[in-house]
């Protein structure tokens, strides 16, 4: 605690209040895993043992085996991660860089989520996350193949700026866009996960499709019904 965050704290009488009520934030999903009486150095042992990147087949297998609920595999950004997928028997992948924070020169989900849908979308349930902000961002990956999108970002925009109410917000905001996007394509519903076949959204992705007009930016493909 320095002199700044203490003038920071008497600046703002009412956040400094509801966080002296509420008390300090904690990893609520991960309360009941975490060992009781664990300080701050031990909490951070157990995220880093628990959270490595040591994850291999043999280890998917076990739990696999062990699991005989949905299982659904995070972080898949290649081919061979989706055959592994697949060939374990799990139920669906969710193509992932983490939103590029562990990997700055990662692979973008979405370029990834382009070779793997056209391959794999009627073996695995694909998923995806990772910079999807808006809803011409969701309308973007579903036209690319995918079935779901994660969003995480845009709800603590919202709860930043207004509290709880601050996520059902983001949600009517993500609503409208999204609509708004299938208004202007003249498009009443999407089909996912069939291949898309018709060129109407555009997306600033180096794609090796062609270009309506002298538009600058290529144009993915998105599966819509007209009016």
């Amino acid at each position: 605690m320095t002199i700044r965050n203490i003038l920071q704290i008497f600046g703002r009488p009412r956040w400094a209040m509801e966080t002296l009520i509420a008390g300090q934030p904690s990893f609520k999903t991960l309360t009941p895993y975490i060992p009781k009486g664990a300080n701050l150095r031990h909490l951070g042992l157990f995220m880093n043992r628990t959270f490595s990147c040591r994850l291999n087949e043999d280890k998917i297998k076990t739990i696999r085996d062990k699991w005989k609920g949905k299982l659904v595999l995070k972080g898949v950004a290649s081919l061979e991660d989706t055959e592994t997928a697949i060939r374990l028997g799990l139920d669906g992948i969710i193509i992932s860089n983490h939103d590029g924070r562990q990997l700055d020169h990662g692979q973008s989900t979405i370029e990834a989520l382009r070779a793997i849908a056209p391959k794999y979308a009627d073996q695995i349930k694909i998923m995806i996350d990772s910079g999807m902000r808006t809803g011409p961002d969701i309308a973007s990956v579903l036209a690319t193949g995918a079935e779901f999108t994660f969003l995480g970002r845009s709800f603590m925009y919202g709860l930043a700026a207004l509290g709880r109410h601050g996520g059902n917000h983001t949600i009517s905001i993500l609503k409208t866009q999204l609509r708004q996007v299938m208004e202007h394509l003249c498009c009443d519903r999407i089909e996912a996960p069939q291949v898309p076949h018709q060129v109407i959204g555009i997306i600033n992705i180096n794609w090796d499709l062609p270009c309506l007009g002298s538009h600058p930016s290529r144009h993915v493909k998105f599966k819509c019904q007209n009016y």
